[in-house]
């Protein structure tokens, strides 16, 4: 056998892999979990074979629509946030000199090396009344009592910007590390201030590193049910703690499966969302922007 023929059965191997894993652990408890919130619940089973979109109906339900508005809100707040800071810091990283620039990376992926519920609890001990913020805040004189950071809105927000950070400058690098320069210097050329270059020139070119980006901080951030957890003092609700609740205290699991399926499709519209983008920018790239 050749070469060439070995090469091609080992490709076709390793997709047919790829293939199955996806089929039997990303598909098939997708389906499960969709079919699940078209069930309902049963007296001593977790679903019986019965079809109702009452699960639906349920999240419109004023109890859960404020925790379904609050987890928006707060997942909002924590994406807007990542792309003000994670925007500049992976345009320094994508400009950054050959030498300097792994260094840089490095530093963005070092939290992974680090359990994220750990760094959670670090948080803790960083925000609580005697931690090392209140401690020097009142070193430097800012205050004259511990704030109460801890157990609070402010506290759940700095623990997901904490967690998500990572996520939204990788995307932002790849897409900014692409960019075609000799288009900055000829829309400077023409003229272009520093803020016609970036509204019309970066920004529309990197939009699908920002839309990845939001997708990859925005979704999670939804579902980080240990951080509310640990850092609201459970006071505050994210879509993942009704989740989890639902599967784990009420045992009602075609509602928990509903709520899920209500954080897919808000995956597909940033789905969608890419894609346009995507093609938005082939677009702008053929006709020479």
């Amino acid at each position: 056998m050749s070469g060439a023929a070995r090469i091609g059965g080992l490709r076709n191997i390793t997709l047919t892999l790829i293939w199955v894993w996806l089929l039997l652990f990303v598909l098939a408890p997708t389906l499960m979990v969709v079919v699940a919130s078209l069930l309902e619940r049963g007296e001593s089973q977790f679903v019986i074979a019965e079809f109702t979109i009452d699960n639906f109906l349920r999240l419109f339900d004023p109890l859960y629509f404020q925790v379904f508005w609050n987890s928006i809100y707060l997942a909002l707040v924590t994406t807007l946030i990542c792309l003000l800071l994670g925007y500049p810091f992976a345009w320094m990283i994508s400009r950054a000199s050959p030498r300097l620039r792994p260094l840089l990376l490095v530093l963005v992926i070092i939290p992974f090396w680090t359990s994220s519920l750990v760094r959670t609890y670090a948080m803790v001990i960083i925000l609580k009344a005697n931690g090392l913020l209140n401690a020097s805040l009142l070193w430097l004189g800012v205050t004259d009592k511990p704030l109460m950071l801890l157990f609070t809105e402010f506290a759940v927000i700095v623990g997901l910007v904490y967690s998500l950070l990572p996520f939204m400058i990788l995307p932002l690098y790849a897409a900014m590390e692409k960019l075609d320069l000799r288009l900055l210097e000829a829309a400077r050329d023409l003229g272009a201030g520093r803020v016609a270059l970036f509204t019309r020139v970066v920004f529309p070119l990197t939009l699908p590193g920002v839309i990845a980006g939001c997708m990859l901080v925005f979704l999670p951030a939804l579902g980080m049910f240990y951080i509310p957890d640990l850092l609201g003092g459970a006071k505050i609700l994210l879509l993942g703690n009704l989740i989890k609740d639902q599967f784990l205290a009420a045992r009602d699991w075609p509602f928990g499966s509903a709520i899920s399926v209500l954080l897919l499709i808000f995956m597909a519209l940033f789905m969608l969302l890419l894609v346009w983008a995507r093609r938005r920018r082939a677009d702008s790239g053929e006709m020479g922007l």
